[in-house]
């Protein structure tokens, strides 16, 4: 009996233990239960901090390069600026230091004093070499470059300074390829043997350049990049061209480069280095590749049309009336990107894409002028600005009638015509229809050119109704939501 209530008493101990190690389970899952929650609702919120913090770091740099660009503004109108001396009342220019994001260095060492002998006239070879220097400033000023100095034998030049543009590295290169030609042909017609050579080294990269004088403004470029142009042209061959990974990248599409190694620089490890031969074939008048063609052309314009994009939007940012809510730099962005992504799609040449772009930049730009006929205001001001930029009459005419066919009604007669028009109504098709088209009514109204809103919308109803887009692209993309907008419109209406 005793051994009974014994195996009895052990068995309950072993329930017992059993039990309370199931509540301890059970305690140890709810607590881990509840601290992966937790750690789940941690990481959680912090994967929001992240996204929020990254969101905001863009937003900063954003910012920063806005900044940057207006502090760039502003330092170079200050170098053009005059102050007045207060004891003679001389007109000075200010010395200033700019920081400029894309410069591009040429360097030259020229090669002939190593060969000088007794019997040599010294005092010709100075001579010739001034005169070697004076074509080279001419091709730095066809090229639009600036020089900077030259320190005995060697010449240094730069582009993108101290007026900023997109297509510096091409200047550069052309202008060296045409310093090459010209010590090529100074050779051949030499009658006393003097023989000139050549090395270029040309990198691209951020410059600082320091303007001197008062009368005279000379410039200075300070920084690493400008050391590397002279390393390039140091570790050349004769009569070569050498370029940097940072240039042939900007240059690739223009001219043929072969591959020349690298060499070690200080602070940013092997530096890739390319030999540039000349134009590439299918873009040059000849097999030298000195003579650019019309596609050569075509492509450095596209090029430099951010250059005229850049202006002509600043120029509509402080000089557009305040009341164009629709016909502000936005709709022309918006213009400028649609005929650009139209024409591609229908299949147009890279020049017409240029001329679209071009058209689409000006087409509102008259506003800045009246409001009323700124179609025609804008192809003056075309005619103004577009020579500066290598436009040819041919181009500018043709860019003149995209501007006028976005008139109200549109009535195209070209392809071109049809995807300028189309451009300018997209906004018809798509999802922001309402609010785009309600800044265009608070335009009217408040040059009491429209009456109340609900007229508005009827009159919007008409026109949609009433309008098609011309392009296959636009009609895919577009005309299916221009049936929604209608309805959307008669419910604003509260009409059936």
């Amino acid at each position: 009996m005793k051994r009974d209530n014994d195996r009895e008493l052990l068995m309950k101990r072993d329930n017992d233990r059993e039990l309370l190690m199931k509540r301890d389970n059970h305690k140890e899952l709810l607590m881990k239960r509840r601290t992966d929650k937790e750690l789940l609702k941690r990481i959680v919120r912090l994967v929001k901090q992240n996204k929020e913090l990254n969101e905001e770091l863009r937003k900063l740099a954003e910012r920063n390069v806005k900044l940057a660009g207006i502090v760039e503004n502003y330092q170079r109108k200050l170098s053009r600026q005059k102050v007045i001396d207060p004891v003679n009342g001389s007109t000075d220019s200010i010395a200033n230091v700019l920081k400029f994001r894309m410069g591009t260095v040429l360097f030259a060492d020229i090669i002939g004093f190593a060969r000088l002998t007794a019997q040599m006239d010294t005092q010709g070879m100075m001579d010739e070499l001034d005169d070697l220097f004076y074509q080279f400033d001419l091709i730095v000023k066809k090229y639009k470059l600036q020089k900077i100095k030259t320190i005995g034998d060697s010449y240094m030049c730069a582009g993108g300074v101290p007026v900023k543009n997109s297509t510096n590295p091409i200047d550069v290169v052309m202008a060296a390829l045409e310093m090459h030609h010209y010590l090529g042909k100074l050779k051949q017609r030499s009658e006393k043997n003097r023989v000139w050579d050549i090395r270029i080294g040309i990198h691209t990269g951020s410059v600082t350049a320091i303007a001197n004088g008062k009368r005279k403004i000379s410039w200075e470029l300070k920084g690493d990049n400008v050391n590397i142009a002279s390393r390039l042209a140091s570790s050349c061959v004769i009569n070569n061209i050498n370029i940097s990974a940072n240039t042939y990248e900007l240059v690739k599409e223009f001219f043929v480069c072969d591959y020349n190694g690298k060499i070690p620089v200080k602070y940013l490890g092997d530096l890739t280095m390319y030999y540039v031969r000349g134009i590439i074939p299918e873009i040059s008048q000849e097999s030298k590749g000195i003579i650019p063609n019309d596609s050569f052309n075509i492509k450095f314009q596209l090029i430099q049309f951010v250059d005229l994009q850049e202006i002509m939007l600043d120029k509509l940012e402080t000089e557009l009336p305040g009341y164009l809510y629709y016909h502000n730099v936005k709709h022309t962005i918006d213009v400028v990107t649609e005929v650009e992504l139209i024409g591609w799609a229908e299949g147009v040449s890279e020049e017409e894409v240029l001329l679209l772009k071009t058209a689409a930049l000006f087409h509102d730009s008259g506003h800045t002028i009246a409001y009323d006929n700124h179609e025609y205001l804008g192809c003056q001001l075309a005619r103004e600005y577009l020579p500066k930029y290598n436009y040819n009459e041919g181009q500018i005419e043709r860019i003149c009638e995209l501007i006028m066919a976005t008139q109200m009604p549109p009535d195209p007669k070209n392809l071109l015509e049809k995807i300028i028009c189309d451009s300018d109504l997209d906004y018809l098709g798509r999802s922001d229809f309402i609010p785009v088209s309600n800044t265009l009514y608070d335009e009217l109204r408040e040059q009491d050119k429209i009456g109340s809103f609900n007229d508005w919308n009827k009159l919007q109803i008409k026109f949609i109704s009433g309008h098609q887009y011309f392009t296959e692209t636009a009609r895919n993309l577009r005309e299916v939501n221009k049936q929604k907008q209608i309805e959307r419109i008669k419910s604003i209406l509260g009409e059936d």
